[in-house]
C-alpha cells in the first residue's frame, strides 16, 4: 500500500525521481511498468502498469458511446503516456503533462493506495486552502464507517 509523501525532484529532461520507498513497493508488487497521466492536466497521476489494466477493464465495459468513457479517455490518453523505471528509479513525466501540470525542481509524490499523485509544491498548497476538508465531508465519511 502507498501511503504519505514524500519530496522528490524533476531534472532538466524531465525526470522525475521516484521516493525509494515508493518505487520499492511499486516494483515489488506490480513490476517496473507504468501509465503515467492525469485526468486535468493539474497534477500527474502514476500508476503501476497492472492496476491501469485493471482500469481499463472496468473502463471496457461501458458502452463505448457513453460521454463520460469518452471525457475519461479523452483526457487520460492526451496527458498519457507509458513509461517505466529506469536503474536509478526515475521515471519520464513527458513535456505536455510537465508544463500543464507545472513540474520542475522539487514536486511533493503522494501514496495512494496502489498508484502515486505527483503535485507542484504551490499548487497542492493552494488546492488545500481552496478547498478545505469540511464537516460534510466528515459526515460523508461517517457514512462508511470512517
Amino acid at each position: 500500500m502507498l501511503r504519505g509523501n514524500h519530496t522528490a525532484k524533476i531534472d532538466d529532461k524531465g525526470r522525475l525521481k521516484i521516493p525509494n520507498a515508493f518505487r520499492a513497493l511499486v516494483e515489488e508488487k506490480h513490476g517496473s511498468d507504468l501509465f503515467v497521466t492525469s485526468l486535468t492536466g493539474e497534477s500527474v497521476r502514476i500508476y503501476p502498469m497492472p492496476v491501469w489494466m485493471a482500469i481499463e477493464e472496468k473502463m471496457a465495459k461501458i458502452p463505448s458511446t457513453h460521454p463520460a468513457r469518452t471525457k475519461f479517455f479523452d483526457r487520460v490518453n492526451y496527458f498519457g503516456q507509458t513509461a517505466a523505471f529506469d536503474n536509478q528509479g526515475r521515471v519520464i513525466i513527458h513535456a505536455r503533462l510537465r508544463d500543464s501540470a507545472a513540474m520542475s525542481g522539487e514536486v511533493d509524490v503522494f501514496g495512494n493506495y496502489d498508484y502515486l499523485d505527483v503535485w507542484n509544491h504551490d499548487r497542492f498548497v493552494a488546492k488545500l486552502h481552496h478547498d478545505p476538508f469540511t464537516e460534510d465531508d466528515a459526515r460523508a465519511l461517517a457514512e462508511f464507517g470512517i
